[in-house]
This record gives structure tokens, sequence and C-alpha cells, in this order.
């Protein structure tokens, strides 16, 4: 792990001191549970930090026992997770670690990034690894060089920052020549019940500490109606009934439910999956929809010499060579 920090704001050299980094001009970047601080601790990405504390393992492949993760990484790469082998990788918006834990697996030497306190849960996750350095920045003021990985990541990120699209010129700027970006993103087509929406308002308005216990009941209370709506659903399943009910009855409902798209997961884990990104979902400061056009032309835009762009995954996926 060769990479140095530098200082955020001035660009200069970083010195190590016993508690923090310390820039040329005075400035100071404390190291807090073994963790750089690049960021004011209060930010817009409290809640997520709140909820990937909470849920430190639930979406690691290595917890539920399926490949869920691997498998959405799998795409984005285009079949072949062996890019990352002894790469220098950048990850935005690495929450808990569940892609970090794919690409430690496939032998990458991984930055982990996060705004929020995730990275606590992040540094929990993969402490023990000698390819790993975890940090709390900001991707407008990372402290690295530009042109420094062979490999940026931001994935289910870019659509809840302030400005996706420079966001994603931001992160290639920190790509080397020759290098590649993986990115998504909310298509057109997300979910955004009227149900969504009116709960999001509401819990938004909320201080961020009450955001969560609310979501929390709200899926505990419901969650019971949807396991019998899932149950008619099959029970129903040759005549198609089934599944008019289920569509209509996930489009009142304002909680993430997964029992059709992640049959791997047990009946706890898909409660435990719907509590998560149910607060994910209400809770987002940001929530920008875009096309795939829109994203291509971003990516080309930001002088990426070659850029695929499809929908899958969670709506928008890409792979760009800069």
């Amino acid at each position: 792990m060769m990479i140095d920090f530098i200082c955020p704001e001035t660009k200069s050299n970083l010195s190590l001191k016993e508690d923090h980094y310390l820039s040329e001009e005075g400035l100071k970047y404390p190291i807090v549970n073994n963790i750089p601080r690049f960021v004011n601790k209060n930010n817009y990405a409290l809640s997520f930090g709140l909820q990937w504390n909470k849920f430190r393992k639930t979406q690691l492949d290595s917890f539920t026992g399926t490949t869920l993760t691997r498998d959405r990484l799998y795409g984005i790469c285009k079949g072949n997770l062996e890019i990352f082998n002894e790469k220098n990788v950048l990850e935005i918006g690495c929450g808990a670690g569940r892609f970090t834990e794919i690409m430690l697996q496939h032998h990458a030497k991984v930055w982990a990034v996060d705004l929020s306190n995730a990275v606590e849960a992040n540094y929990k996750n993969f402490c023990g690894n000698l390819n790993y350095q975890v940090l709390q920045a900001d991707l407008q003021k990372l402290p690295f060089k530009e042109n420094t990985f062979d490999i940026v990541t931001c994935i289910g990120v870019i659509q809840h920052t302030l400005n996706p699209e420079e966001t994603i010129k931001t992160l290639t700027k920190y790509i080397k020549p020759g290098g590649l970006l993986l990115i998504d993103h909310y298509a057109k087509d997300y979910p955004y019940t009227l149900s969504r929406k009116i709960c999001r308002r509401i819990l938004l308005f909320l201080p961020y500490r009450l955001r969560f216990p609310l979501s929390k009941y709200m899926v505990i209370l419901m969650w019971p109606l949807h396991k019998v709506v899932w149950k008619i659903s099959l029970r129903w399943v040759k005549s198609n009934r089934g599944e008019r009910v289920r569509k209509f009855f996930l489009r009142m409902s304002p909680v993430v439910d997964y029992h059709t798209v992640y049959s791997a997961l047990n009946n706890k884990q898909l409660f435990e999956w719907a509590i998560l990104d149910t607060h994910d979902t209400l809770t987002d400061r940001y929530k920008h929809l875009r096309s795939v056009d829109e994203i291509k032309k971003v990516l080309l835009d930001s002088k990426m010499s070659e850029a695929s762009v499809w929908n899958g995954g969670n709506g928008i996926e890409a792979y760009a060579l800069k």
C-alpha cells in the first residue's frame, strides 16, 4: 500500500503524527479509531452511516451465504472479476463493505472511502487485511493526487450525491490513463412510488436519529402483510392474479420487498434487508434518476475513451476506460 495522502484543501504533502496527519500549511486531519478523517463528522450522509453501523454484515456474501454481491459486481465488470488482481482500487462510497469484500477476495489493493461514519463498520469487517486502507473523506475533496488508481468504483452511491454529473467527472480524475471506472446509477424506472415520496418527505423533515426507528417500525408493522401477499402470489401463480395483486400492493406499500428479486435469502434475511433498504430509500437526502444516454454522455464528456453503459443491476451500469 504505497499511495500517500495529500492535503485535500491545499494539495500539499501530509506528514503522519501520532494521532493525526499534518499538512505543510498546518492543517490537521485526525485519526480516530485507526481511521483517517478528512471531513466533518456532521454531514448529509449521517443516516447512511447510522444504517451501515447497525447492519455491518447484513449484505456481505460471507454472512448471507449467497453470491448476491459478487453477482452484482460481476455484472458491472462484464463477467471478469480478475481485473482486480493486484490493482490499486479506489472505492468511493464503500459503506459497510459488501463490494470491498469481493474486491479483496480477488486480490485488489483497496482504498475504501465513505463520507459517513460507515467507515467504522467497514474497518471492523476488514481491518485484518494487509491490502486495505479505509478513510472518511468527501469525494469532491479526496486526499489523493489525480491519475493515481488503476480502477475507481462507485456503486450504489452516485444517485445520492448533490450533482451526479459532477460526481462522475470527479471520479474520472483519479483514474490512471488506461485505467477503469465502474459505476451504477438509478434508472428512470426506479420504483419511487407515491407512498415512498410521502414517507420520505415526512422522514427528511424529522431529526436524523428518529428516521431509522420510524422506518424500522414501519417495516415491522407491515411485514406480516407483505408475507401474506407473497404467499397469495405463489398460490395464484398459474392464473397471474397473484402477481397482479402483489404489484398493486407493492405500489401502495413504502416497504422495500425482495421476495421475488432475492429468492436466495431466507425469511430472516429478507426481513433484515427490508429494514435496511426501506430506511435507505426513505431517508436519502438526494435521489436522482438518469437514463443510459445521460450517463454515457457525461462519461464521454469526461474524456473517457470508451464507455459501455446498459440497463442492469440496480438500474444502470457502466464500464468505462480512460
